[in-house]
């Protein structure tokens, strides 16, 4: 049964979709919205985005419209120059939308959902909720027992167009874009996550670039973002010379350099997510986050969790003793497997 209104099939149905970021979110809700223009071919599908992550959909035939909103702007009045929140919810609304879809989760884009003035708003249940209270703005809520998020936001779009998932999940992303100076071969790593807690620690990259370059001399690429290099060259002042590259890169570079990355190794982060949305074969390093729910989607990647980890989202700054638990050898004997098997 779809949450789409009878009225509307009359004309294309119009829906929204609320995922404002971050990278690696808006990548696992992809499959989702495939689904959706599987399921309701003709509708006219818009997605309201935060404008840092609107690249990400560049070209993307899923989606009709993007629509770049400036959170931080909205947050900081005066902080950065564009449209306002009401500006923002005036556009919105003139598309009429039958449904709004959030899949964030959070009482921010809830109430963007419900301020889209649509018809019908639907969203996960409150259990299932970063933000409970989110689903008070909800008329229609999901329960699920899927544990990924990408299955559970799936799901959703299925309950919103009556049709069954399609039996893959589909990525579609940019085709990105080469920054000049990248190796033939190289293992591609982003070595910083959300918080501390979630990352590797930096002094491991440098022993896992010592061995894959003095046994394969294949060097380990340190992405960051431009300005931000301190971490990368740090990784690369502690490893031998030529066994660490930095690659200060804008999205479309990344997208471009993990596309052609020999493997990848990642923590729980946004170009991590990309990587198994390109299929990149690689190594995920886990601890606080359960990778059951929020992993590397798909089975291009070895995902490595210390049995005692225990699953948190306190911010702190260091890496936790769950992450200090893999030391660059056990990494190198997971990645060595995954560096012949490139298509």
């Amino acid at each position: 049964m779809s949450l789409l209104p009878n009225a509307a099939r009359c004309s294309p149905p119009r829906i929204l979709v609320v995922r404002f970021g971050a990278m690696g979110d808006i990548i696992q809700t992809l499959p989702a919205v495939a689904d959706l223009r599987r399921g309701v071919p003709d509708a006219k599908i818009a997605w309201a985005v935060d404008s840092r992550w609107r690249e990400l959909l560049v070209g993307n035939q899923d989606i009709d419209e993007a629509i770049g909103v400036r959170l931080r702007s909205w947050l900081s009045p005066g902080a950065r120059p564009g449209e306002s929140a009401g500006e923002a919810l005036r556009r919105l609304r003139r598309n009429d939308f039958d449904l709004a879809l959030d899949m964030q989760g959070l009482v921010k884009s809830a109430a963007v959902a419900a301020a889209s003035n649509a018809k019908t708003v639907a969203g996960l249940d409150h259990r299932l909720l970063r933000e409970p209270h989110a689903a008070l703005l909800y008329d229609r809520r999901l329960d699920t027992a899927s544990t990924h998020v990408v299955d559970r936001y799936r799901e959703l779009a299925a309950m919103a167009t009556g049709s069954s998932p399609s039996p893959e999940a589909r990525f579609q992303l940019p085709p990105g874009e080469l920054r000049s100076g990248l190796p033939e071969r190289y293992v591609l790593t982003s070595a910083q996550a959300g918080w501390g807690a979630k990352q590797w620690p930096r002094e491991r990259y440098s022993e896992l670039a010592a061995r894959l370059w003095n046994e394969h001399r294949i060097p380990l690429v340190v992405d960051c973002v431009p300005g931000e290099e301190a971490h990368a060259n740090a990784i690369r002042a502690a490893a031998p010379e030529g066994a660490v590259h930095s690659h200060p890169s804008t999205l479309p570079q990344l997208i471009g350099a993990t596309r052609r990355a020999t493997a990848v190794v990642g923590v729980d982060s946004g170009p991590l997510h990309l990587a198994a949305a390109l299929a990149r074969p690689g190594v995920a390093i886990f601890g606080p986050t359960d990778p059951a729910r929020n992993g590397p989607y798909g089975s291009s990647m070895t995902v490595l969790r210390a049995s005692d980890a225990e699953t948190t989202y306190k911010r702190t700054t260091e890496p936790s003793s769950s992450m200090r638990a893999w030391s660059a050898d056990a990494i190198y004997r997971e990645l060595v497997p995954r560096l012949n098997s490139v298509d």
